[in-house]
């Protein structure tokens, strides 16, 4: 009987203790919270002294006031169709299938990233649906020109689902059907090339006429 009678005060000076502490904690924030911290005072999550400045009301008034966030996090994906050799690496590597690329074949070389990388491949469109996205980072981490980046830009919502989808491609109507022929024709004559008899040469183009210019008439 004496064991339990210890057990249950024992149990009740634990509870009151407990108690006591948390509403002291409470106490302290409520004192705390009738004073607002300043814009300054405020840190990104990544830095090093962030618990130490979380007195006061924190609470923003998001949009019109926002918190600091760390530089290199994950947030909108953009891409720089400059540096974009369109290898399709980015749509392989995606877990959610967020990444949409139409690829158009060039003959030839028809230009060079930033890095040097020759480009051979145009983009007839290149969409991201941020819907999607699960904001992973693989895309960025396989990209070999690094033209695929996350920006600082996180707040991109909207009531419109369709405005999610961002496109990257640059070449219009025309220059997409432009580009598509050029493949063809290439893929045509290679063909040819490949039918023909071995060792038959081609047929010689004739050579332009060369046309002299007329020497003027003296005393004319």
């Amino acid at each position: 009987m004496l064991q339990r009678n210890q057990g249950y005060w024992s149990s009740l000076f634990f509870t009151i203790r407990s108690v006591y502490k948390g509403m002291a904690l409470t106490a302290r924030h409520m004192v705390g919270a009738t004073k607002r911290s300043s814009a300054a005072t405020r840190l990104d999550i990544s830095s090093n002294q962030y618990f130490n400045h979380q007195e006061g009301i924190t609470t923003a008034s998001f949009p019109h006031e926002t918190l600091p966030i760390p530089e290199n996090g994950r947030y909108k994906l953009h891409n720089e169709m400059e540096d974009c050799i369109v290898c399709d690496k980015c749509v392989k590597v995606c877990p959610v299938n967020c990444i949409a690329i139409e690829p158009i074949r060039s003959p030839e070389e028809f230009g060079k990233t930033s890095d040097g990388t020759s480009k051979r491949i145009y983009a007839a469109s290149f969409d991201i649906d941020m819907s999607k996205c699960c904001f992973c980072g693989l895309c960025t981490t396989v990209c070999p020109t690094e033209c695929l980046t996350m920006t600082p830009e996180y707040a991109f919502s909207t009531n419109h689902l369709p405005d999610h989808t961002i496109s990257f491609a640059n070449l219009s109507e025309q220059e997409i059907t432009l580009r598509k022929n050029e493949w063809e024709v290439y893929l045509k004559q290679k063909a040819a090339q490949e039918q023909s008899p071995a060792g038959t040469a081609s047929p010689a183009t004739p050579p332009k006429p060369v046309i002299k210019p007329l020497r003027p008439k003296f005393g004319a």
